[in-house]
């Protein structure tokens, strides 16, 4: 039996709306992003992030619904972004999906964000399994091992700074805009030479990550040249923090793809958008004979998409929310099935 359902994504600062087929097929994905009204302050602020929401919130699922040539009662189930997330933002969505279920008889799913980010290589290609998937965005680094539909894995995570999240960090200090990830990524590309700075490797056998010192060893490089009189080549600064960050991820990602046999790696979160290591994982998984998958850019960012393609296999399995569902701001990643 075919699925369609209207998954809605709040977490941060996209508002978004999608309706997906069987959890592989975009039938419509609408995002209204903030980006221009956060970078003036130069990052997200929550409360604007929360009114933009709500002014956008109907329109998008007016259009989901209008490019898909489809009215509710097309529809299976509705899928939201549960969390994690600014928690303001997420209450927007799922009081917006909360109303729209109630309104129109439908089964409601909530969804974890960072499971959306992976389910988004499901739109593009089958997933097999076992798989490991590195996920990189602005508030998560993480390598999850996926041995079924709906169990994830934690194997490591950031103890510190995500890695989306010292990118930003570190823009700030060369001066570039929000959001600093792209820039960083463009710099580092023009650069011929690179600062040499750390790799946090911790522990042996860890696939922990930590980006807090390397964000701190970029800070005291450039206050150092600031005492001395001398300029800084922001490309090379840029260059050499890029080569850290992709060189672990990469690193520990390969080593956790052997230890685990998988069939399959796929990259996930708005930093696989990052062109340094879409490079580095795909020339080092072609030399391993590992298929690597990375959603195009467009998957790659917060999108409703995603949302609806994990919700489609929470759906099949019988995972059902109700109206008392609420924000959940920290919420874990755990599987769905036994």
């Amino acid at each position: 039996m075919e699925t369609y359902i209207l998954a809605i994504e709040t977490s941060c600062d996209e508002t978004a709306a999608a309706i997906i087929k069987n959890g592989t097929d975009i039938i419509s994905n609408v995002v209204s992003s903030q980006i221009d009204s956060h970078k003036r302050f130069g990052g997200v602020v929550p409360e604007i992030a929360s009114r933009h929401h709500v002014e956008q919130m109907t329109v998008v699922i007016e259009e989901a619904l209008s490019q898909a040539n489809m009215t509710p009662s097309d529809l299976t189930a509705v899928a939201v972004t549960e969390g994690p997330g600014l928690v303001g933002a997420l209450l927007i969505g799922i009081n917006a999906a909360k109303a729209f279920a109630f309104a129109h008889q439908l089964p409601l799913v909530g969804t974890h964000h960072i499971a959306g980010h992976i389910y988004a290589n499901n739109l593009m290609q089958p997933m097999e399994f076992p798989l490991l998937a590195l996920v990189v965005s602005g508030g998560h680094t993480e390598i999850v091992l996926m041995k079924e539909h709906g169990h994830f894995e934690l194997i490591g995570e950031t103890r510190d700074d995500a890695a989306g999240e010292a990118y930003d960090k570190v823009a700030r200090v060369l001066n570039l805009p929000y959001p600093g990830g792209p820039h960083i990524d463009r710099l580092a590309h023009e650069a011929t030479e690179a600062v040499k700075f750390p790799r946090v490797w911790l522990e042996e056998g860890s696939y922990d990550f930590s980006f807090s010192g390397l964000k701190s060893a970029v800070i005291n490089y450039k206050h150092n040249m600031d005492q001395r009189g001398e300029e800084i080549i922001p490309a090379q600064v840029a260059k050499g923090f890029q080569d850290s960050v992709v060189e672990v991820l990469t690193a520990k990602t390969l080593r956790a793809a052997r230890q685990f046999d998988v069939k399959q790696v796929i990259a996930a979160g708005g930093v696989s958008a990052n062109k340094g290591l879409r490079t580095s994982l795909e020339q080092t998984f072609a030399q391993e004979g590992i298929p690597l998958y990375v959603p195009p850019l467009h998957l790659c960012t917060d999108n409703a998409a995603m949302i609806g393609a994990a919700a489609h296999y929470m759906y099949e399995a019988g995972v059902r929310g109700n109206l008392a569902m609420n924000g959940r701001p920290g919420m874990e990643l755990t599987s769905w099935v036994k």
